[in-house]
């Protein structure tokens, strides 16, 4: 066996839960998918993942969905609101 290291991550309990819950449907652990990542870094030379700066639209999405967060209401008061202002919109 080759010489390993340690490796120490911080994330939340929630992410971390929810992740090795994901993982082990597909049959692996968190340790592995860890380690595929990296060796994926290793391989490719680059980060495995498309990362993107959100656009200005979305920039204004997330700032509007955060601020109904914070307020603890919603933009519509049920789904056939909702289904009327999409139907709404996909008209433009």
């Amino acid at each position: 066996m080759t010489d390993s290291t340690m490796l120490h991550v911080r994330i939340d309990n929630k992410t971390k839960e929810a992740a090795a819950e994901t993982l082990a449907a597909m049959g692996m652990s968190m340790s592995q998918a860890v380690r595929l990542f990296l060796h994926r870094v290793v391989a490719d030379e680059k980060f495995p993942l498309e990362l993107k700066i959100p656009n200005a639209a979305t920039r204004e999405a997330m700032a509007e969905a955060h601020e109904i967060i914070l307020a603890g209401k919603s933009r519509f008061l049920t789904a056939d609101e909702l289904f009327e202002d999409l139907e709404k919109n996909l008209a433009r």
